[in-house]
């Protein structure tokens, strides 16, 4: 159990936490959520013991093993596997051991650590790591250079590969989507839905909160408030709450009513297509999460977009690269006006480079590319933020697109990004990536396209600049293209999936559930194709294991086999019985001690249902 008990702490002049309370159960899965600079990465460091309180307690367990991402750029040349095994100490202690003892020729005290290998399933580590860097979007070709052959972004996403096989009791994780595509967070949750300890995570993406995790925190206020459920059920019951407060009911009415009018506006549009249909059910929602963006700081909208034309663009037989090598190959594909359009498929596909062709940036090597002479792009991408110039500020840049605006103009469009006061007049030099790439955004919503290219347009943003843009795009009149890892933007923005992949553009019939099962069906062919064996052709074995070790290991397997069809059985038990339980007519009754022991009841079939089916994972792992 973590305990903050009646805590105050300052940052400065600044308050975080105001004689505030906290108590965490071992084994839940937390989100932590709230308003940038609420506290969420203090509350990390209070945790990890890298700040003390001003007034109040801190009961921490000793005997837990923390897992934290490591923020600093990796530097080895190791290979990725080794240097994600690592991560387990474990296994990293039993090998030294073991070396120990093979020089002093110990049989005794080899036997015994060869057993306690095969207890932790040391043999198989290699294979487990390999499994999780390709989960996370490592190539088979990848994990076999060493750390210092990658890129920064990749390093990154090898910290977070060696803090998932750590076998921690408890993981930290502050914004663990970072540095992932949407391919590499589908990886990343399979991971941490199996994971068995305690995970407190802050994330700005609510479909990976919603899958992730079962307990909510919010830290508004200066304090902290629990709530029973993932993302999602967190905002009805906040909902619940403003909508019981008269002072705030006016407000959150008007918002909803507002948004209501985007969901009444598709819901007789909507087609049959799977993806039209999440679209609308994204957008339906959006009633839920007026309540918790009552108070935020971004109002913005697009500008009319002028027409542009039908089509705006066309292709046919067009072969996109660079030099000679062919990315995309044969792409044949049209955009209309109001056409919206998301771009999915495998890393390094071709997604980008698509994008490039439509915003003039890259020219097709061969085929025939029409674009309409009233076409207006939109393009945003991660260089545009770095093209800002820092020793400016954001009222030049806006004179600069648009000379003719006035001073007061400027403040007004400015400030629904939340550049208010002598903010929008300061110099860049020391803005955040969450600013830069607000006034990305704003400088490009100014310049009134009628085609919006985006690409990974939140990597930088906080939940509530999401949820304005998602809601400023329903409004927008234009044609959209937008490639993202924030599932609910696609599905709230987004009428028409394209899948990238194989050399190929082709729309997916099907929505964003669709195309997780299909990726996997596709990640499971890439390696059958490639005949992978993650323990082959390795420059380093952790372990060779002898005939009599393999026997030793065979046992273990055999006694972790037992287990778990003994568990499995215990929680079948479980299940009938709340089941027997959540059958009698008196819990149906409307007195308020039947409706919480319903409650409750139903919140452990739910936690019981979700043991069984990992627990059933890893027998039928184990089994095949």
């Amino acid at each position: 159990m973590l305990q903050l008990s009646n805590i105050t702490l300052y940052r400065g002049e600044k308050i975080l936490f105001d004689h505030a309370d906290l108590t965490l159960y071992e084994n839940h899965k937390i989100g932590i959520v709230g308003n940038n600079g609420c506290g969420k990465s203090t509350l990390f460091s209070l945790l990890l013991g890298n700040m003390s309180v001003d007034t109040g307690a801190v009961n921490l367990p000793n005997h837990l093993k923390w897992g934290v991402i490591e923020q600093q750029t990796p530097h080895s040349d190791l290979s990725l596997i080794d240097f994600v095994l690592e991560g387990d100490q474990a296994l990293q202690s039993l090998q030294h051991q073991l070396k120990i003892a093979e020089t002093n020729n110990n049989g005794i005290k080899i036997a015994e650590l060869h057993g306690r290998l095969a207890e932790i399933d040391g043999y198989s580590a290699p294979a487990r790591a390999a499994s999780l860097l390709i989960d996370l979007g490592f190539s088979q070709h990848q994990i076999k250079q060493s750390v210092n052959q990658l890129s920064g972004g990749w390093r990154m996403r090898l910290n977070l590969c060696k803090v998932l096989l750590s076998r921690a009791d408890i993981l930290l994780l502050d914004e663990p989507t970072n540095h992932l595509d949407l391919e590499g967070i589908l990886g990343l949750e399979k991971w941490l839905q199996i994971f068995s300890g305690t995970l407190l995570v802050i994330s700005h993406d609510r479909e990976f909160l919603d899958r992730v995790t079962q307990q909510t925190v919010y830290i508004t206020d200066h304090q902290f408030k629990c709530y029973k459920g993932n993302y999602s059920f967190f905002e009805k019951q906040y909902a619940n709450e403003l909508a019981a407060q008269q002072t705030t009911f006016i407000k959150q009415q008007k918002k909803i009513a507002h948004m209501q009018s985007y969901v009444d506006r598709f819901r007789y549009k909507a087609s049959k297509a799977k993806q039209a249909q999440s679209r609308l059910k994204a957008i339906e929602k959006m009633e839920t999460i007026a309540a918790v963006q009552i108070n935020s700081p971004f109002y913005f909208k697009f500008l009319p977009a002028p027409t542009g034309g039908n089509p705006m663009l066309y292709g046919r037989q067009i072969n996109i690269g660079y030099n000679d090598k062919k990315v995309i190959q044969n792409a044949t594909f049209h955009l209309n006006e109001g056409d919206r359009i998301a771009l999915i498929g495998p890393n390094g596909a071709g997604k980008s480079t698509f994008i490039k062709l439509l915003a003039e940036k890259l020219q097709p090597l061969s085929g025939d590319f029409v674009r309409s002479n009233k076409l207006k792009i939109g393009y945003f991408a991660q260089h545009q933020i770095e093209q800002l110039n820092l020793d400016s500020t954001p009222l030049a840049h806006l004179i600069e697109i648009d000379p003719t605006i006035s001073e007061q103009q400027a403040r007004h469009f400015l400030g629904g990004f939340y550049f208010q006061g002598n903010r929008i007049i300061e110099p860049m030099t020391h803005f955040s990536g969450g600013e830069k790439a607000r006034l990305a955004l704003a400088l490009l919503i100014w310049t009134k396209p009628n085609l919006l290219l985006l690409d990974e347009p939140t990597n930088h943003l906080d939940m509530q600049m999401r949820e304005a843009l998602s809601l400023a795009m329903q409004d927008f009149t234009g044609a959209v293209i937008l490639v993202s890892h924030d599932r609910y933007l696609l599905e709230s923005t987004a009428d028409q999936l394209w899948l990238v992949a194989n050399h190929k553009i082709q729309s997916f019939d099907g929505n964003l559930n669709d195309y997780a099962i299909w990726f996997e069906q596709y990640q499971k062919q890439t390696i059958t194709n490639n005949i992978f064996d993650p323990m082959h052709n390795l420059e380093s074995h952790p372990i060779k294991p002898t005939p009599s070790q393999n026997r030793a290991q065979q046992e273990a397997h055999d006694r972790r086999l037992r287990k778990l069809e003994s568990k499995l059985q215990d929680l079948q038990e479980q299940l009938i019985d709340v089941q027997k339980q959540l059958a009698n007519p008196v819990l149906f009754t409307q007195t308020v001690e039947a409706k919480q022991q319903q409650s409750a009841l139903t919140e452990k079939q739910t936690q019981l249902q979700q043991k069984i089916d990992q627990v059933e994972a890893e027998w039928f792992g184990m089994s095949e």
